[in-house]
């Protein structure tokens, strides 16, 4: 079985920070790309940045420049720190992990989400 567990969310001003932490274990043979999404109540789940297991990475429009998602490969973990927080980032965020269990079964597995408010 594998898990997915986050942590790092909560409540910042306009102007914080944030970090996300997504930690995979269980019978895990490799990782390969790594993500986090977003979802605000009303709207559909949008993807925020991805990570290649060659470290190469994408981010939506509204966070370039604010968001740096990273990963630790030894620890089988993926961060995102969010800067410069805009209440507009508010959301319940989502890690998605693409990864071969020992078993050699390739899928993609969701973190519980944890909410990110960012108010005043």
């Amino acid at each position: 079985q594998v898990q997915l567990v986050e942590s790092g969310g909560g409540l910042v001003q306009p102007g914080g920070s944030l970090r996300l932490s997504c930690a995979a274990s269980g019978s895990i043979f490799s990782i390969n790309a790594m993500r986090w999404y977003r979802q605000a109540p009303g709207k559909q789940r949008e993807l925020v940045a991805d990570i290649t297991s060659g470290g190469s990475k994408n981010y939506a429009d509204s966070v370039k420049g604010r968001f740096t998602i990273s990963r630790d490969n030894a620890k089988n973990t993926v961060y995102l720190q969010m800067n410069s927080l805009k209440p507009e980032d508010t959301a319940v965020y989502y890690c998605n992990v693409d990864l071969l269990t020992a078993r050699f079964v390739r899928g993609a597995y969701w973190g519980q989400g944890t909410q990110v408010t960012v108010s005043s």
